[in-house]
């Protein structure tokens, strides 16, 4: 299974590219856009976008993880990114997630693109069980996910600089 571009109405999510260094290191060195993601310390250098980069650039196909840059139709700009985690092809699930700089908040665009990726999951690789893991703070992520039809399915901890971070597990059951 090959992963490709997907379009909506306003948005292209275009596959990560090496072309995306730069916009990739400035996402995630933003304190705002980092604030809830607790797998990793913000980005102090470029060699952390090289890194990101190499993750989803270098696995061999099908790739279990994938990310798409979200890019505004009318003007070309990178807004975020979005993807597919740890899908898991015999068991038929995966996990979201996603990011968005704090200037494009509250218009719709995460929604519109995360309806298309789970659109994809399911007709293309044929999940049936999406799971998004939000800080349980995280309220605009929250809102999101049951937005979209998620469900809390569960409670798990991140252990993050030596801290426990609770979220709740939200999944998406597809019906076929």
């Amino acid at each position: 299974m090959i992963f490709k571009s997907l379009e909506t109405e306003r948005l292209i999510l275009k596959n990560i590219a090496v072309e995306d260094r730069e916009f990739i290191f400035s996402q995630f060195s933003d304190p705002v856009v980092t604030k809830y993601l607790f797998d990793r310390e913000p980005l102090t250098d470029i060699g952390g976008a090289d890194e990101i980069l190499e993750l989803y650039l270098s696995q061999p196909e099908p790739h279990l993880h994938h990310r798409w840059i979200l890019v505004r139709k009318t003007d070309g700009v990178k807004m975020g990114t979005c993807g597919i985690h740890r899908w898991d092809q015999e068991a038929g699930t995966a996990e979201v997630g996603y990011d968005l700089k704090e200037e494009f908040w509250g218009k719709g665009y995460m929604q519109e693109a995360m309806k298309k990726v789970i659109e994809f999951a399911v007709n293309d690789m044929h999940v049936k069980e999406i799971n998004a893991f939000v800080y349980s703070n995280n309220e605009k992520s929250k809102q999101l996910v049951e937005k979209l039809g998620f469900v809390v399915s569960g409670s798990s901890y991140e252990v993050f600089r030596g801290n426990k971070y609770p979220h709740k597990v939200y999944t998406l059951y597809v019906e076929k």
